[in-house]
């Protein structure tokens, strides 16, 4: 489990680079707005790595940090940016139950409520991204500057 939980940590900090690396593509075509949105992604990816950092250490556990791959930094367009966050989040959701299964299988009740928080945030992620993938299908290439405003005014 201690293992498992290390290879999240991991994934929450490749997490980060991914939504990091779309913000470039973002601010590379001035939709600040959307590299906003994608810096903050950034930022709470982070958080959720030290999040578990600091819960394997809490559980008297040792954390241990793995070599990050490298982000996909070449995207086709806004819609693939998307999808392609979409396709993460998926897959950060997979590891998340996959973790949540081990924990039930080991009968360890600290690690299975701990991680509920997850569970339901990746509901959350997998929906943002669903909306903005069908906000920028529907419209016309040069309407992705509604998706600009949308986040960029955004409380």
């Amino acid at each position: 489990l201690q293992s498992e939980l290390n290879k999240q940590i991991n994934n929450e900090f490749f997490s980060e680079f991914e939504y990091l690396s779309m913000a470039a593509y973002f601010h590379g075509m001035n939709l600040d707005g959307i590299a906003n949105y994608f810096h903050v992604q950034a930022q709470e990816e982070h958080f959720h790595a030290m999040k578990i950092f600091h819960f394997v250490l809490d559980k008297g556990g040792k954390v241990e940090l793995q070599q990050i791959s490298k982000p996909d930094v070449d995207f086709a367009s806004p819609v693939a940016v998307f999808e392609k966050a979409l396709s993460h989040e998926k897959k950060v959701t997979k590891s998340i139950n996959d973790l949540m299964d081990v924990a039930i299988k080991e009968n360890d009740h600290a690690v299975n409520s701990f991680l509920k928080w997850y569970v339901d945030e990746q509901v959350e992620e997998e929906a943002t991204m669903s909306r903005f993938i069908a906000l920028a299908k529907g419209l016309e290439k040069h309407n992705i500057f509604m998706i600009e405003n949308l986040v960029a005014h955004k409380d």
